[in-house]
């Protein structure tokens, strides 16, 4: 069997047993479900969220409350590694990462991203598949500022569930039409966000020159 057809089957499965669960559990399953998504535990956000936006089209769940439990869970997981971090401090990370699937390299990897494009890196890195899950950890490893840390968790947060969220409620459960609109979205919010970095860069080097 081509893998991307038994790809295709194992995520049509999961997709109707998460509408079936996210019936079931109601909200709190959705809160549950993205605080894993949050963590290491490897489950896209894409077969979380438009599901739930599928009993919203069918009048079963209400948007608002879809996109509030998103975005709860989004920073209660976000919030889980970040501790984690601080308190397992760097060489422990290294060491015992690969079993929660975060190796040295992809820690490098992570963690340059974080050091490169500061704090905002938390608020973008909730857009990108790969990092979504480990950006956490550098900001736990920097001790970076747990008001702001949420701030920019919640921000991205809100803005991946809420399209994920709607493109569910349009497209309801077509796999790979959900895959194909998480897809242009993405890329047009990386596009997007790629402005608002550039902007945040200026204004931040023209506050450092101010000062001096």
């Amino acid at each position: 069997m081509d893998s991307q057809l038994l790809y295709d089957r194992i995520m049509e499965e999961i997709i109707l047993w998460l509408v079936d669960k996210i019936g079931q559990l109601g909200y709190a399953g959705i809160l549950f479900l993205m605080f894993l998504e949050s963590t290491f535990v490897p489950i896209p956000s894409e077969v979380i969220v438009p599901p739930a936006g599928y009993l919203v089209a069918k009048g079963d769940m209400n948007m608002v409350l879809v996109i509030v439990c998103g975005i709860t869970g989004s920073i209660l997981g976000a919030l889980f590694n970040y501790m984690l971090a601080v308190w397992l401090g760097r060489p422990i990370l290294l060491k015992y990462g690969k079993y929660i699937l975060f190796p040295p390299e992809r820690f490098e990897r992570v963690n340059s991203f974080f050091l490169s494009h500061g704090e905002i890196s938390t608020f973008t890195g909730r857009l990108i598949p790969g990092l979504r899950h480990f950006i956490s950890f550098p900001a736990g490893l920097a001790h970076m500022k747990l008001m702001r840390f949420c701030l920019y968790t919640a921000l991205g947060s809100a803005l991946w569930v809420t399209i994920l969220a709607y493109i569910g409620k349009l497209v309801g459960d077509n796999l790979e039409l959900v895959r194909q609109y998480s897809q242009q979205a993405l890329m047009a919010v990386l596009a997007v966000m790629a402005v608002v970095f550039i902007i945040y860069i200026r204004q931040y080097r023209k506050n450092i020159l101010s000062r001096h």
